[in-house]
């Protein structure tokens, strides 16, 4: 097995696959190279000498720059390498388009085709309260139902609690509203029970009224403070729901139909080298079957972003994509924080050092193909392709955001491990084989065979074939855990 792996020949810095001893010697393009120290798996070394302020090359592009000499053989890290990154830059449209791998719109999925024509690949039933104020109230109706019913029929019932629907204001307040009215109408869900207190700012005739054509079969409504008894009234509308629900059927839909989230969290040295690329493969496959991918977590675009705006399909779409990054700065910048204040502890222990060294990882989850549009937080697709979407890199804040803006289920690399879950199925894709092996019970997927010498093409056939199984019923590990979260993002002052 290969000791290191160099992403581009333009690099001056190659990725261990394996901790190095110091001492202990590569071989890089006929030269032998001895490690100055010992140098963790994951980490870069420095394949060239390079001077104080020299660009620091990864992926062909800078990561950074030195903060001191770097000999050949050394560690590259936080210790000696600075990101690049400022405020707002001045972008130019400079198109270039990439050629995408052939799809194969032939392939299909078992789902549930609902009245509005969306495909769900799930049929659940969700309670969702429009104000915290009533968590406690939709759990107990949620345990009492289940008591009673025993609904193993269904894919689940759940309630999705979260601490908003009052005492916010301006953005905050509509976001809330638009998410929530995403999550009634969301083709994963069978039967929807909107639970309100009833004095809230998120006032339930405002709800309704906001969610334009909706399927009044599918989504009821309860204000706890207009019935005597709420929990009996609500396992009540949980039951007719249930009744309705429960005769729904899967049926063959075109993978065209599949609306796939990319994102990733605790990050590692191997991101942007085996689990990311592998998403990318997979989102120029969707896309040119006919399907969408959304890519998020616009901060972890920062000092890649120039790569996507070549890629936008025309001046309006490159347009809204600075504005995407702009805006999001200016918002980092409204709160006196700097842009560059990332990666996590995790993600450096892991071997990233700068966030343009993750950003250009992260974005290799949308592949090669042209970006279709750009999405505010909340805004539905409205476009078949790659689209981009703005949302922060929290990862139970962006893998919501996916959520409401209509994707199915959300594909999540990582390198570190996580056993959360969103509200819709949440696949978790190993970067590197260690952390699948220890934690089965959280990882889905695993990319580390990518070094182990599997093909991307061998394991990409794998990786459709286990996407579609998911999308027509199997169940990933965060659902068996039972882990579902969903959470809203907060911009604005709080009353």
């Amino acid at each position: 097995m290969e000791k290191f792996i160099r992403i581009l020949q333009k690099d001056n810095v190659v990725v261990c696959l394996n901790p190095l001893a110091t001492g202990e010697q590569l071989e890089v393009d006929g030269e032998q190279i001895t490690a100055l120290q010992e140098i963790p798996v994951g980490h870069k070394i420095a394949i060239r000498k390079i001077e104080p302020d020299e660009w620091i090359l990864k992926y062909g592009e800078p990561i950074g720059h030195a903060t001191t000499t770097i000999e050949v053989g050394e560690h590259v890290h936080s210790h000696n390498l600075k990101t690049n990154l400022s405020g707002n830059l001045e972008y130019t449209y400079h198109p270039n388009f990439k050629k995408l791998s052939e799809g194969d719109p032939s392939h299909t999925f078992k789902g549930y085709q609902r009245k509005d024509g969306k495909a769900g690949i799930r049929n659940e039933l969700w309670i969702i309260p429009t104000v915290g104020c009533v968590n406690g109230q939709a759990q107990q109706i949620l345990d009492i139902f289940k008591s009673e019913v025993q609904p193993d029929d269904i894919d689940a019932v759940q309630v999705f609690k979260h601490n908003y629907g009052c005492s916010q204001l301006g953005d905050d307040h509509a976001n809330t509203r638009k998410v929530l009215g995403n999550m009634a109408k969301h083709p994963n869900a069978g039967g929807v029970l909107v639970l309100s207190l009833g004095c809230e700012n998120l006032q339930m005739e405002d709800f309704r009224d906001s969610l334009g054509d909706f399927d009044k079969d599918r989504v009821r409504f309860l204000k706890a403070q207009a019935v005597e008894d709420e929990i009996e009234e609500g396992v009540k509308i949980l039951k007719e729901l249930y009744e309705i629900m429960r005769h729904d059927q899967r049926v063959e839909l075109p993978v065209s139909e599949l609306n796939i989230g990319l994102k990733c969290g605790g990050s590692d040295g191997f991101s942007g080298i085996t689990a990311n690329p592998l998403l990318g493969a997979f989102s120029d496959f969707l896309t040119a079957s006919g399907g969408t991918t959304i890519l998020t977590e616009v901060p972890e675009m920062f000092g890649a972003e120039k790569q996507l705006m070549e890629r936008a399909e025309n001046s309006a779409i490159f347009q809204k994509t600075v504005s995407l990054i702009n805006d999001f700065k200016d918002y980092f910048a409204a709160h006196n924080q700097p842009v560059y204040e990332n990666p996590s502890p995790g993600n450096k222990a892991g071997g990233i050092t700068t966030l343009e060294e993750k950003s250009l990882g992260c974005t290799q989850k949308g592949g090669n193909a042209t970006i279709v549009d750009v999405l505010k937080y909340g805004e539905p697709i409205s476009k078949k392709g790659l689209n981009l979407l703005s949302a922060p890199g929290n990862d139970l804040v962006a893998t919501s955001a996916l959520g409401f803006s209509g994707c199915q289920m959300v594909l999540f690399t990582t390198g570190r491990g996580t056993p959360f879950g969103s509200f819709i199925p949440t696949m978790k894709i190993s970067t590197n084989t260690p952390i699948y092996e220890k934690k089965k019970h959280w990882i889905d997927f695993n990319a580390g065979e990518l070094v182990n010498g599997q093909t991307m093409e061998e394991l990409l056939d794998e990786f459709v074939q286990y996407i579609i199984n998911v999308a027509s019923g199997e169940k990933l590990n965060h659902e068996k855990s039972g882990f579902r979260e969903m959470a809203i993002f907060k911009s604005g002052v709080t009353l």
